[in-house]
This record gives structure tokens, C-alpha cells and sequence, in this order.
């Protein structure tokens, strides 16, 4: 393994548990404590993780989001229970808008099989998976393509979502909390994601609590913006019940 492929195969490890020993990390690549060390300054230089005594973590400040493909199996349980917690919302006849992401993908598997809906996304990665649905009526937004998550974001994007009525809106995002809102390292985002909080009736975060507490450059909008939170029950009750008291509804479900 080239060290730019170990960087990476280290990120996504410690993405998956959020604090990992150097011990583990150095056993898990099979190399030495100091190939760790270096591969863990190179990545604190990047801004993605920081070291603590003995291990690393992420960074609370996000900087880039994994791409699609490395997203996909991360906290992967904990994404289809979202998803079918989310699913429960949606009645047939509805317009429903999901958002790019693989949280919203496994809402996207929750309400195929309903009837009469119409679904709109900016995820080619839905679209494609949805076609094979002949009693949906399924909009892409189109737009500016990001190919690192399969999907479109830009003003393009922002104008067609701007011009509908939804019911119900599935937001992902990959950095949320009471202090800061939700917010992304990605300008483009930015644009669509607001332009879903005017035209929805009802927004709904589908977000895993490994989320929580991080932050990207752009904010997006306070979370008292949103009508619902769905995540999981990694979640702390302090925070959930801090969220409730901003007139959120909460779900948090188990794996």
C-alpha cells in the first residue's frame, strides 16, 4: 500500500470509529508506530484529523467529505435504520425531496415500493436506483455535477428546487450542532440546501450521530431551521433532549 493510499485507509478508519489508537492503527496496516506517526502528522497538516495522547480523532472542523464510494460503508447500520425510520414519514401522494447522500439513499430504499409519489433529488446515485420504479414520478434537479458525491449542487440546482412545493424534504449534511447549525466544507452545497428550507413543509435531517459536533466552513442555517432530526441512538440524551427544547422533533433509533 503507497502511502497516499495508507493516509487514506487511515482517514476512513478512524471516520468509522471517531478516536483509534496508534496500537490499532499500526497493527490494522500492519506497519510501524512511526509510519503511523508520519502518516498522522500528514493528515493533521490536511486539517482532517488531531492527535491525542496515544491515538488520533477526527477533526471537529471538516474540511472535505469522503467521497461516495467511501462513505457508503461507514456507520452503514446505523444509515438503513435512519432510513427506514425515515421512510415511516412519507404517505402516498406526497412530493418528497432526497437529498444527495448515502443516509438519503437508504431512505430512497424505504419508500420505493410506495405508491403515487412524486420523488425529486439532486443524487444520480437515488435517481438511478428509483428508476426501476414505474409507479414513481422521479425529477433530477441537474445542475453543476460533483462526481466526488454523484450528485449536482449550484445555483441550477437551487433554481429548479426553488420553483416547486414540497412536502417533505430529506436533508443530509455531513457537520451539524446546536451551536454552529449545519453547515458543509462545500460552498455549492450551500445554495441547494437553503433553497430546500424555503419550499419544504416539512425538513427533516437524516444525519447519524457521528456528525454531531463537527463543522464545515459554510454554514448553512441555525437547526431551529429544520422541523425533525432523524439519527441514531449513539446520539447523547443531553443533546437530544437540548434539540427538543429548540422545538425539534427527535427521533434517534437503534441499530
Amino acid at each position: 500500500m503507497i502511502p497516499a493510499e495508507r493516509r487514506d485507509y487511515i482517514y476512513r478508519y478512524v471516520h468509522e470509529r471517531n478516536i483509534v489508537p496508534i496500537n490499532e492503527l499500526a497493527q490494522e496496516l500492519d506497519v510501524s508506530h512511526m509510519t503511523v506517526r508520519r502518516d498522522i502528522q500528514q493528515l493533521e497538516t490536511e486539517g482532517k484529523v488531531v492527535s491525542v495522547s496515544g491515538g488520533v480523532r477526527l477533526n471537529d472542523a471538516v474540511k472535505q467529505e469522503l467521497a461516495y464510494s467511501e462513505k457508503a460503508s461507514i456507520h452503514h447500520n446505523s444509515k438503513v435504520a435512519i432510513g427506514l425510520a425515515a421512510a415511516e414519514l412519507v404517505e402516498d401522494g406526497q412530493v418528497i425531496y432526497l437529498d444527495a447522500g448515502t443516509t438519503t439513499f437508504e431512505v430512497a430504499r424505504g419508500i420505493a415500493r410506495k405508491a403515487n409519489l412524486t420523488v425529486v433529488t439532486n443524487d444520480f446515485t437515488i435517481a438511478h436506483y428509483l428508476m426501476q420504479y414505474p409507479q414513481l414520478t422521479l425529477f433530477h434537479t441537474g445542475g453543476l455535477v460533483d462526481a466526488r458525491n454523484r450528485s449536482c449542487v449550484g445555483q441550477a440546482a437551487a433554481t429548479l428546487l426553488a420553483s416547486l412545493n414540497l412536502d417533505l424534504a430529506f436533508i443530509s449534511s455531513s457537520s451539524w450542532d446546536l451551536e454552529r447549525g449545519m453547515s458543509t466544507p462545500t460552498e455549492n452545497k450551500v445554495m441547494v440546501k437553503q433553497a430546500l428550507l424555503k419550499v419544504a413543509r416539512r425538513r427533516i435531517l437524516v444525519s447519524d450521530s457521528s456528525k454531531y459536533g463537527k463543522y464545515g466552513m459554510f454554514r448553512i442555517c441555525p437547526l431551529q431551521a429544520l422541523t425533525d432530526i432523524i439519527s441514531d441512538d449513539g446520539l447523547a440524551e443531553e443533546a437530544a433532549e437540548q434539540l427538543r427544547g429548540q422545538g425539534l422533533q427527535v427521533r434517534l433509533v437503534g441499530q
